[in-house]
């Protein structure tokens, strides 16, 4: 490994402290091993690994990302993977030809820290530059076989408040109405517990409209703030 990956595994192995690798590793259920390097530490050496990093282009991006992503010997490493992708000499980056390398993070990763940070804070900037192309790719997840897509395509506005397209919420949510799956469950009553903030009735109507079709988790967290209302469940 050489490059800007041997720069990352290097400074992150300075400041790992491995007494903690164990109990990270274990709480986030994970393969792969972890060196031991909190949130925190390992934000702030990100911040300096990068702060100085620009590309000519974004198929020079998308190969630094790729290579600390796939060369990756520790969950911290690909941690740090998705902080480059959202660096900001990245932004003009940030469109649909980037979509495949998100879509390899999800699908090779396909566990909830990896996801949900690249759908809350990676795909919605493909989604505002370039809202047709990228409305239909979340539509295509949201009805695909990969349940790590799936969660994507539901979670991709999360963040979004005012700006977010309801159609579309809703339109990424239908194939998952009834899935057992505890991540799919959980994402739809977060992405509607979300929106409530901008817009409680909606919530609270599109709650009752399919209560029969939620799962308690899924209505549960959508309302957990709001409450149901007066009427809601006639």
């Amino acid at each position: 490994m050489s490059g800007l990956p041997a720069q990352v595994r290097a400074t992150l192995a300075a400041i790992a402290d491995p007494v903690r690798a164990p109990a990270m590793q274990a709480y986030m259920k994970s393969a792969m091993p972890y060196l031991g390097v909190s949130a925190v530490p390992l934000r702030q050496a990100c911040k300096a690994l990068f702060a100085e990093r620009a590309y000519a282009d974004s198929a020079a991006w998308q190969a630094d990302v790729l290579a600390l992503w796939r060369g990756a010997h520790f969950r911290e490493e690909r941690y740090a993977a998705i902080a480059l992708s959202g660096i900001r000499a990245a932004r003009a980056f940030q469109r649909m030809d980037a979509l495949g390398l998100y879509e390899e993070m999800i699908v090779a990763g396909a566990w909830w820290d990896y996801v949900d940070t690249i759908a809350a804070q990676r795909l919605p900037a493909i989604l505002r530059a370039e809202p047709a192309p990228m409305r239909a790719a979340m539509l295509d997840w949201a009805a695909g076989a990969d349940m790590w897509k799936r969660r994507g395509a539901i979670l991709c506005q999360l963040n979004a408040g005012a700006g977010t397209d309801f159609d579309l919420l809703r339109a990424c949510i239908a194939p998952s109405l009834e899935a057992r799956d505890f991540f799919l469950r959980k994402a739809i009553g977060w992405a509607l517990r979300q929106y409530a903030r901008t817009d409680p009735d909606a919530v609270r109507h599109y709650v009752a409209a399919h209560a029969d079709r939620l799962s308690p988790l899924s209505t549960r967290e959508a309302l957990k703030r709001i409450g149901p209302g007066e009427g809601a469940s006639s």
